[in-house]
């Protein structure tokens, strides 16, 4: 970071990579970092036509503005920046969502493995100033980059972005009615939606009629599992927030098998209504349910099953939907205070960080990975 300043500051943006369906990264880009919560700094949004302006973009347009403009930061919320605005390290503030394009790189798209991971891999070697969506991203931002790098907690705020607020909690599933599981999310591998098949097959051959509403647009990938559908799921695409809305108030929990998250938003926008998660054990799935949900193992999907079957009549699941609702306020209080603390970095540097230790990720001793 340059030298602290009270003057506002130009900001420019990175909205090249932004264009198509908003989904979870993308809505974190739009929501956290706006001309509003980035006020007094005035913001230069910088978007990009089709891929090859979006590579030009990041590897010539944004480095050249930022050697006419020194005094100014550059903000990189979505994409990795490219080498270039790296090495403008006090300039260059860049958002980390998840580490798995260092850590899976099986489940990546050979655009991903050629383009995105290696600007990725280059930008948390060399860079100085990172933000992270979770404590157990930052800590695995931690792993890669210099001890001497700021790694500070940003966590979004999540709003109510399908209306779930006063969702009344469907009711336990009657004798003869099917137990309603929803999955929400781009159909690509790391998702591991064929252990959520696998997990509501399970439910079924138990004897428990149940159903698997799956919703999100299909992503890269062969999905040789959904060849042939089985009778218990259905393929609802990408809805729009109130077709999502009445598909939620139809379902009795939200169901996660993901691999790998970096945050897993769609659990907390789910708990905007109450709707009870039922997610893997993991680092980030603990920080972000706080005790709120259901810990499974989706590679046993009979245990899985089991476990959810538990829940669901248990007398604790009546409790269910408050407890999300408060959590989901736990979690926006926190980012609330994170936010508070960016807009000082804003106008002192890592300064700002000195009395919040609570969220700054502390360097460890490590092996570069």
């Amino acid at each position: 970071m340059s030298a602290p300043s009270d003057r506002p500051r130009r900001l420019y943006l990175d909205h090249t990579h932004l264009r198509g369906h908003v989904t979870g990264i993308e809505r974190v880009a739009l929501d956290l970092f706006t001309p509003d919560t980035l006020h007094p700094h005035p913001v230069t949004t910088v978007r990009a036509r089709g891929i090859p302006g979006m590579i030009a973009a990041q590897h010539l347009g944004l480095p050249l503005r930022a050697l006419r403009d020194p005094a100014a930061l550059f903000l990189f919320p979505g994409f990795p920046p490219g080498p270039l605005s790296v090495l403008r390290r006090r300039q260059c503030i860049t958002y980390v969502h998840d580490t798995f394009l260092l850590t899976r790189p099986q489940d990546l798209s050979w655009k991903s493995r050629l383009y995105m991971a290696p600007s990725f891999a280059f930008a948390l070697r060399f860079g100085r100033t990172f933000f992270a969506n979770s404590r157990t991203t930052g800590e695995a931002v931690r792993a890669y980059c210099a001890r001497e790098a700021l790694v500070a907690l940003l966590r979004p705020a999540v709003r109510d972005v399908f209306g779930l607020t006063g969702l009344p909690a469907a009711p336990p599933p009657a004798p003869g009615t099917p137990l309603r599981l929803l999955c929400i999310g781009t159909i690509e591998p790391r998702k591991d939606y064929r252990s959520a098949l696998a997990i509501v097959a399970a439910l079924n051959a138990s004897g428990i009629a149940a159903e698997l509403h799956l919703v999100g647009r299909f992503g890269w990938g062969h999905h040789a599992f959904l060849a042939a559908p089985p009778p218990f799921l259905s393929l609802h695409g990408y809805l729009d927030d109130g077709a999502l809305r009445g598909l939620a108030a139809r379902c009795h929990l939200l169901l996660s098998t993901s691999k790998a998250e970096g945050l897993g938003l769609p659990l907390l926008e789910a708990q905007h209504g109450g709707l009870p998660v039922a997610a893997p054990h993991g680092p980030v799935f603990a920080e972000v349910l706080a005790g709120s949900g259901l810990h499974i193992d989706p590679s046993d999907p009979k245990g899985a099953a089991a476990a959810i079957l538990s829940w669901v009549e248990s007398s604790a699941f009546a409790a269910v939907p408050a407890a999300a609702r408060a959590n989901v306020a736990r979690w926006n209080r926190l980012a609330a205070g994170d936010a508070a603390c960016f807009s000082t970095f804003l106008k002192v540097g890592a300064a700002a960080y000195e009395v919040a230790e609570d969220r700054l990720v502390q360097p460890h001793n490590r092996a570069r990975a």
